[in-house]
């Protein structure tokens, strides 16, 4: 029992620590820079919790899972590669470089001439 008001007391004051830096960040910033109105603490807490909702979930696998699914895409990509002759292999590479890259992550075929 002692450990659940415990819980609660320090969960209540984190949840209030937050809303008030939040408040105060909000009201610092947003103002100047965008003419957004100032918050009040329960506005705070209110986009706090759409925040949460809409980008970070509710749980604590939304991080890790990212990372197995990107090394499951990675090992996908990689069997694939292995199927392929060095030529193919050099081409799909090719291919890959001239969709994903834009001009600044192209190395340069000459020294720009000055």
């Amino acid at each position: 029992m002692k450990k659940a008001v415990k819980f609660v007391f320090f969960a209540a004051l984190f949840v209030a620590v937050a809303g008030y830096v939040t408040m105060n960040l909000w009201n610092y910033l947003m103002p100047f820079i965008f003419h957004l109105p100032a918050l009040t603490f329960w506005q705070a807490l209110g986009l706090l919790l759409l925040s949460r909702l809409l980008f970070g979930g509710f749980g604590r696998g939304g991080r890790s899972n990212w990372g197995a699914r990107s090394r499951a895409w990675k090992q996908q990509i990689d069997q694939k590669m292995a199927t392929f002759s060095p030529e193919e292999r050099e081409k799909f590479r090719q291919q890959m470089r001239s969709r994903c890259a834009g001009s600044w992550g192209r190395r340069p075929t000459e020294a720009p001439a000055n």
